[in-house]
C-alpha cells in the first residue's frame, strides 16, 4: 500500500525514501494507515533528525532508523535489510545486552543513559569494537501505554580512542618530568601537597621520595620556612602570576647541615580549563657553584595542562514565536545547569541569556522558514556551575508542524562535544608541551635518536652557546658527522653505553675539544646523558644537557693561582698579616709578624704590645689613620717603631675595617711590613735625583726623563732656554709643541714602539728654537730597569746635530757626483771585461798552438834520429817536451779558473750521486792502479751549476788520489747533509737559510794546519813538483766555484794523516741570485 501521501514520512533522506517505498502490510506493524499517531509523530521526528536515532516498536521490536544512524551499520551489513525487521533477528551479537535495557524501559517507563559503552557489532564484513553514548526512552502509544523504545545515540569510538591516546600522552608527560634532566615537582592544593618530584629535585632537597610525597612542602622541608618562599608560593597560587627568579638564595640541608645555596627557580600556576588554579609546578636548578664563581645561568620553564570534560546530550521543545520552553529533558537541564522550574514556560533565553547572540538567529530562522538547521561543534558561551564557559555542541533545530502543516515550534536536539573538540588539540599539545619545555629552557639541551645518535632536537641555548651552529648544520645528522673532532674522545662511547645499558651518565667539568670556526678549542662542561624510554621500555635515544663552565673553571683556577701568588708574594716580600677582633681585641697573625717588631717567634703578640712599640711622636699618625678608616673603612699608615734592642725601624700597615648592622667596627684585617730599607733607599734616591738634576741643568744638551709609561716628567734648563718656554707652558701644552709638525706623528710612533718593546729610543727630529728657527736634534733614550728587568723610568738626551746635517747634505751632494762618475767607470770596465775575455781566448789559442808544435817537433826529432842523438840531447828533448806539457796544463787551468768566474750561472736541481759515479769512472784507472777505495754515501739532490760542481768534485777527488801516501791504501769518503746557516761556525751570507753540507775526506799526506787558508791561493804548492805534479790552481778553482754558489769552503788536516774539505752552499740558489 502506498505511503507517499503521509506528511510524517515526507523528506527524511535515504531512510525516508526506503520507509515510504516499503510494503509495511507484510510486516507485523501492518499498513501505514493503521499506524497509531504516536508512532507517526515519533517517526516524523526520527527521519528528519540529524542525530542518530533508532526505534524498536511493538512487542516484536520492529526496527526503524534514520540517515544519521545509517553509517553506524557500515557497508554490506545490516542496512537496509534491517528496516521493518525484528530486533532479535538482526542484532544477535548484542541482543543479550540490549534486550534487558529495552525490557527495563518497557516495564519501568524510565529512560536510560549509557556513555562510551563498548558494543561490538558486525559491519563492513567483520566484527568491530564500537563505542556508543546512547539513551533508551519510552514512546507511548495512543492509549498512553508504552508502545516502543526510542534510541538516541552517538558513536564515540573516535573520541574514546583520542582519550586513550591522551591518557598515554599524560603518562609520557609524567615520565618526562621524572626523566627530565631538570629538577621538577608539582604541588597541589592550598597546602601545596607534593604530588610528584623527580630525582634531581630530591637531590636538591636532599630527601627521599617517601619523605616528601603526599606531604605539604613546608612540612617536608621545614628548613625553608621563614625565607619568604611561603609568600612567593601563595602569591603564585592566588594570583596565577608566574614567579621566576635567578640565583635565589635559599638555606637548604646539605649533608646534615643548613647551608646557603643559590637556586634558579620557576613557580608556575597549574590552571584547570575553567581558569581555577589547582596547583603549582616548580622547576629548579642548583647554581650555587656558578654564583660563587660569578657565573649565572638563566632558566625558564613552561607548563602545559590537560583536562577532559563530559560529553552530555539534551532535548527541548520550544513553542510559539517567543520560543517558550514546553518540555526539557534531564540531560538538557544538566547541560545548562538549571532546574525545570527555572526553564519551563519561559523563553529559552531567560535561562541562558548569554547564548542568545549566537543561538537566537538560528532558531528564529528555523521557526520562520521551516527549514531544519543542523551543525557540528557550534561554539556557545554558557554560565553554568558558577562560571562562564565556552562550549561546543552538535545541534539540530527542527521545526514542529501541526496537522495542517503550520509551524508551531522548534525542537532542539543537542549533544555536547566540548571535550571531544578539545581532545583533538590536547594530544598535539601534550606532544609539543615537552618539546617547548626543552626549546625554551635556558639549559643547553638536545635529543639524539638511534645508534648513530642522530640529532632530533636541540634548543636555542645549545645551538647558540655550546655548538655555535645553525639548525641546517645539525638537525637530522649524526653527532659525529657534525662534530668529527669528538671521534677519539670519550663522549661517543658514553653515548653508546647510555643507549645500550640505560644508565644515566653525568660529569662535572668534563674536558671536551670542539672545533669552533675551524679552530680546536678546549671546553669544561657539566653534562648529563639521560636515556629516553618508549612506552614498551625500549631505549630509543638520549637526552643531553650541557652547561658550559669553561669560564667558571678558568676563573677558579685564576683565583687559585692568584691566591698562591699572593701567598708567595707575601712570603717573598716579608709581609705579615693580621686579623683583629675589635670588641675583644683578640689578635690573630702570621708567624712572621713578631719578626717585624723585633720580637721572638715564641712571644705572643697583642695589640697593646704593638702600640707600646710605636714611636711616641708617631702615635697621632695611628689615631688619624683609625679616624679616617671609620669613615672610609680603609686603614693605612706609615710610622716608626722602637724594637726591643732600642733600634728604630719604619713599618707600613694597610688594612680594612668591617662593621656590623649598627655601623660599629667588629673586625679589622690587614698587613704590616718593615719598610726601613725602602725609606733609606728613597732618601738616597732623592739625594741622587737632586745631584742628577744639578748635573743635567749644567749640561748644554737637552736632558729629559719619563716614567715607565712614557710620560715625560722632567726637562733640564737647557731645553727651557732653547725653546723660550717655562715649565708651566710645557706642562699645559706638552713637549710636542716644540717638535716640527712634519715630524710629530712619526716621533710619537717611534716613542710608543720603544715604550712597548723596551728597546732604546733613537730618532732624528727638528726642535723649534725661541726665535722660531727649527734645528735638527738626535734624541736617544734608554730604559732604566730594576733587578728583575722591569722598566722603572726612561732617561733621554737630545743633541743638536744641525751642523752634522748640513755637512751630510753637502757630502751627499758630492757622493751623488762621484756616483755618476763611477757609473761611467763601470761601463768602461764592462767593455774591458768583454775585451779581456776575447783576449784570453786568443791568447790561449796562440800560446797553446806553439806549445803543441814544440811537443810535436821534439817528439819527431827524437824518433827520426834516435841513433845519432846523444844521451844529453835526448835528456834535453825530454825536458823540452815535459816543460811544454806543463805549460799547456797551466794555460788550461788558468782558462778554467777564468771561465769559472765569468761563465753564465744557470742553476739546476742536480743529483750529485750521478756526478760522483761519473768522477769515479773518470779515475777508474788511477783508482785501480793505487788500489784505492772511493766511498760516497747517498748525496741526494741540490740546486747547483752542474758543470762547475762536476769540476769541483773532479779536482777534489783527483787531489786525494794524487796526494796519497805510499804503501797505504788510499781511502776517499764523500758525505752530505743539511745544516742551518746560523749553526755553521764560519760566517755565512744567509744565516737563516738551510745550507747543503758536502764533505770530502782522505787519508793521504795531509798538510800542516798553518796552510789551511793558503792552499786555496792560485799557484800555491805545499810540495815540490818533483814529488807531485801540478799547477797549483786546482783548489783555487774549487774555492771560486763554491763562491759562485754563495757558499764557503774550509780545509782541515794533519801532516801524514789526511785532509778534509767541508763545503757549505745555501739551498735554492737561483732564488738567492734573483734576490741579489
Amino acid at each position: 500500500m502506498s505511503t507517499k501521501n503521509h506528511d510524517f514520512l515526507a523528506n527524511g533522506g535515504e531512510m525516508g525514501i526506503l520507509t515510504r517505498a516499503k510494503d509495511w502490510s507484510k510486516t507485523p506493524v501492518g499498513s501505514v494507515d493503521t499506524w497509531p499517531q504516536s508512532l507517526r509523530t515519533t517517526l516524523g521526528i526520527l527521519l528528519n533528525s540529524k542525530f542518530p536515532m533508532f526505534l524498536f516498536w511493538g512487542e516484536e521490536h520492529i526496527c526503524f532508523y534514520n540517515d544519521a544512524y545509517r553509517p553506524s551499520l557500515g557497508n554490506d551489513g545490516k542496512h537496509p535489510a534491517i528496516l521493518g525487521q525484528k530486533g532479535a533477528e538482526f542484532w544477535p551479537e548484542i541482543w543479550d545486552f540490549i534486550k534487558p535495557l529495552i525490557d527495563q524501559v518497557l516495564t519501568q517507563g524510565e529512560a536510560t543513559w549509557h556513555e562510551d559503552q563498548l558494543l561490538p557489532i558486525y559491519r563492513n564484513g567483520k566484527m568491530e569494537d564500537v563505542y556508543w553514548t546512547f539513551s533508551y526512552s519510552p514512546v507511548n502509544n495512543d492509549e498512553g501505554k508504552i508502545g516502543g523504545v526510542l534510541v538516541i545515540c552517538n558513536e564515540t569510538t573516535d573520541k574514546v580512542n583520542i582519550l586513550k591516546r591522551l591518557e598515554n600522552s599524560n603518562q609520557r608527560y609524567l615520565n618526562n618530568i621524572l626523566q627530565t634532566p631538570n629538577a621538577m615537582c608539582i604541588f597541589r592544593g592550598e597546602d601545596y601537597i607534593v604530588e610528584i618530584a623527580n630525582e634531581l629535585m630530591l637531590e636538591i632537597w636532599e630527601r627521599k621520595i617517601e619523605d616528601v610525597i603526599n606531604k605539604p612542602i613546608f612540612e617536608a622541608l621545614p628548613e625553608v620556612k621563614g625565607q619568604g618562599l611561603e609568600d612567593i608560593v601563595k602569591s603564585v597560587y592566588t594570583t596565577g602570576e608566574k614567579f621566576m627568579a635567578y640565583e635565589l638564595p635559599v638555606k637548604l640541608t646539605r649533608k646534615g647541615k643548613i647551608v646557603n645555596t643559590f637556586i634558579n627557580v620557576v613557580y608556575e600556576a597549574l590552571k584547570e580549563p575553567d581558569g581555577t588554579i589547582s596547583g603549582i609546578v616548580a622547576i629548579a636548578n642548583d647554581v650555587t657553584l656558578q654564583v660563587l664563581s660569578r657565573y649565572a645561568v638563566e632558566e625558564s620553564e613552561k607548563r602545559f595542562r590537560d583536562t577532559v570534560k563530559q560529553l552530555p546530550l539534551g532535548i527541548a521543545i520550544l513553542k510559539g514565536p517567543d520560543l517558550i520552553v514546553e518540555m526539557a529533558n534531564a540531560t538538557y537541564l544538566q547541560i545548562i545547569d538549571k532546574t525545570e522550574e527555572e526553564v519551563l514556560d519561559k523563553s529559552v533565553f531567560t535561562s541562558v541569556p548569554e547564548a542568545k547572540d549566537t543561538v537566537y538567529p538560528l532558531l528564529s530562522k528555523v521557526y520562520q522558514d521551516g527549514i531544519p538547521y543542523y551543525t557540528d561543534e557550534l561554539s556557545v558561551t554558557l554560565n553554568r556551575y558558577g562560571r562562564q564557559e565556552n562550549c561546543y555542541f552538535n545541534l539540530v533545530f527542527h521545526p514542529l508542524r501541526e496537522e495542517d502543516g503550520t509551524i508551531s515550534g522548534v525542537i532542539i536536539v543537542s549533544h555536547e562535544v566540548t571535550e571531544a573538540v578539545k581532545a583533538k588539540y590536547l594530544l598535539t599539545e601534550s606532544e609539543t608541551a615537552f618539546r617547548k619545555l626543552v626549546m625554551d629552557s635556558p639549559i643547553a639541551m638536545a635529543i639524539f635518536r638511534g645508534k648513530d645518535h642522530r640529532i632530533e632536537l636541540a634548543n636555542n641555548t645549545m645551538m647558540k652557546t655550546i655548538w655555535q651552529k645553525k639548525e641546517s648544520e645539525t638537525i637530522g645528522k649524526p653527532i659525529l658527522e657534525v662534530f668529527p673532532e669528538l671521534l677519539g674522545q670519550k663522549y661517543p662511547q658514553l653515548l653508546n653505553e647510555v643507549l645500550s645499558k640505560g644508565n644515566i651518565v653525568k660529569e662535572k667539568e668534563g674536558i671536551a675539544y670542539v672545533a669552533i670556526k675551524g679552530k680546536l678549542q678546549k671546553f669544561y662542561l657539566d653534562y648529563q646523558y639521560t636515556p629516553l624510554f618508549e612506552k614498551e621500555g625500549k631505549i630509543s635515544g638520549v637526552m643531553v644537557t650541557v652547561n658550559d663552565v669553561t669560564d667558571k673553571v678558568k676563573a677558579r683556577k685564576k683565583v687559585e693561582n692568584a691566591e698562591q701568588r699572593a701567598r708567595l708574594a707575601a712570603e717573598i716580600a716579608e709581609i705579615a698579616t693580621w686579623d683583629l677582633n675589635v670588641p675583644n681585641q683578640k689578635l690573630i697573625y702570621s708567624e712572621n709578624l713578631p719578626g717585624v717588631f723585633g720580637l721572638d717567634k715564641t712571644v705572643k703578640v697583642t695589640r697593646p704590645q704593638i702600640v707600646s712599640q710605636i714611636y711616641p711622636e708617631d702615635l697621632p699618625i695611628l689615631e688619624k689613620a683609625y679616624t679616617i678608616a671609620l669613615q672610609s673603612s680603609i686603614y693605612k699608615y706609615e710610622c716608626r717603631i722602637i724594637k726591643p734592642d732600642d733600634s728604630t725601624s719604619w713599618i707600613r700597615a694597610h688594612g680594612k675595617i668591617f662593621f656590623d648592622e649598627n655601623k660599629e667596627p667588629v673586625k679589622m684585617i690587614g698587613t704590616v711590613m718593615d719598610i726601613t730599607d725602602e725609606k733609606e733607599g728613597r732618601e738616597i734616591l732623592m739625594k741622587s735625583e737632586k745631584k742628577f738634576r744639578l748635573l743635567a741643568d749644567s749640561m748644554p744638551q737637552f736632558v729629559w726623563t719619563g716614567d715607565a709609561l712614557g710620560n715625560l716628567n722632567y726637562f733640564n734648563q737647557s731645553l727651557y732656554s732653547f725653546s723660550g718656554l717655562d715649565k708651566s707652558e710645557i706642562d699645559k701644552y706638552g713637549w710636542l709643541q716644540i717638535v716640527h709638525p712634519d715630524d710629530r706623528e712619526e716621533n710619537i710612533n717611534a716613542w710608543m714602539e720603544s715604550i712597548k718593546t723596551g728597546n732604546d729610543f733613537l730618532y732624528q727630529h727638528r726642535f723649534r728654537r725661541s726665535d722660531g728657527e727649527y734645528r735638527w736634534q738626535l734624541s736617544r733614550a734608554i730604559a732604566q730597569k730594576d733587578t728583575e728587568g722591569k722598566i722603572q723610568m726612561w732617561v733621554g738626551t737630545s743633541t743638536d746635530i744641525q751642523d752634522q746635517k748640513d755637512f751630510a747634505n753637502e757630502l751627499e751632494k758630492e757622493v751623488h757626483e762621484r756616483t755618476a762618475q763611477l757609473e761611467l767607470k763601470n761601463k768602461d770596465l764592462i767593455n774591458m771585461n768583454i775585451e779581456l775575455q776575447s783576449f784570453a781566448y786568443i791568447s790561449s789559442h796562440d800560446l797553446q798552438e806553439p806549445l803543441r808544435k814544440i811537443q810535436t817537433f821534439a817528439s819527431r826529432l827524437a824518433d827520426l834520429d834516435e841513433q845519432n842523438i846523444s844521451a844529453n840531447a835526448k835528456t834535453y828533448l825530454s825536458r823540452i817536451e815535459l816543460a811544454a806539457k806543463r805549460m799547456q796544463t797551466l794555460i788550461q787551468d788558468l782558462l778554467t779558473y777564468s771561465r769559472t768566474n765569468s761563465a753564465e750561472r744557470i742553476f739546476v736541481n742536480t743529483n750529485l750521486d750521478d756526478i760522483a759515479e761519473e768522477i769515479k769512472s773518470d779515475f777508474s784507472e788511477r783508482i785501480e792502479e793505487k788500489n784505492a777505495q772511493v766511498n760516497f754515501y747517498p748525496l741526494g739532490e741540490v740546486t747547483v751549476i752542474p758543470f762547475q760542481f762536476r769540476q769541483l768534485l773532479h779536482n777534489l777527488v783527483g787531489n786525494a788520489l794524487k796526494f796519497s801516501r805510499k804503501d797505504i791504501v788510499p781511502i776517499i769518503e764523500i758525505k752530505s747533509g743539511k745544516i742551518k746557516g746560523n749553526s755553521i761556525k764560519q760566517l755565512v751570507d744567509f744565516p737563516n737559510k738551510i745550507y747543503y753540507h758536502l764533505q770530502i775526506s782522505d787519508n793521504g799526506i795531509g798538510f800542516d794546519a798553518e796552510y789551511k787558508e793558503r792552499i786555496f791561493d792560485v799557484f800555491q804548492r805545499l810540495n815540490t813538483e818533483s814529488e807531485f805534479a801540478g799547477t797549483g790552481i786546482g783548489l783555487a778553482i774549487v774555492k771560486k766555484i763554491v763562491e759562485n754558489h754563495k757558499g764557503i769552503i774550509t780545509a782541515s788536516g794533519e801532516k801524514d794523516k789526511g785532509a778534509t774539505f767541508d763545503i757549505y752552499i745555501p739551498e735554492l740558489q737561483q732564488l738567492i741570485y734573483d734576490d741579489l
